[in-house]
């Protein structure tokens, strides 16, 4: 009975060890996962043309009044 609590105790602290390597790699294969998805979206859209209408781009400014000017 002893020897079977040892291995039993082994055997949580490995499992204690490797589940957040475990749930770590699903959430990347995740993340992959929904990229390459948006990646296939982004691909199968309208094509693009010369002509089409760009979105204006807008320099932005500094705000003037800033507590290191009082």
């Amino acid at each position: 009975m002893n020897t079977f609590q040892n291995v039993l105790g082994i055997l949580v602290l490995i499992a204690l060890i490797l589940l957040p390597a475990l749930a770590g790699l699903a959430r990347e294969r995740r993340i992959d996962r929904e990229l390459r998805a948006a990646q296939r979206a982004r691909s199968d859209g309208p094509p693009k043309t010369a002509d089409a209408a760009q979105p204006v781009r807008t320099a932005r400014r500094p705000y003037v009044r800033s507590w290191a000017r009082i």
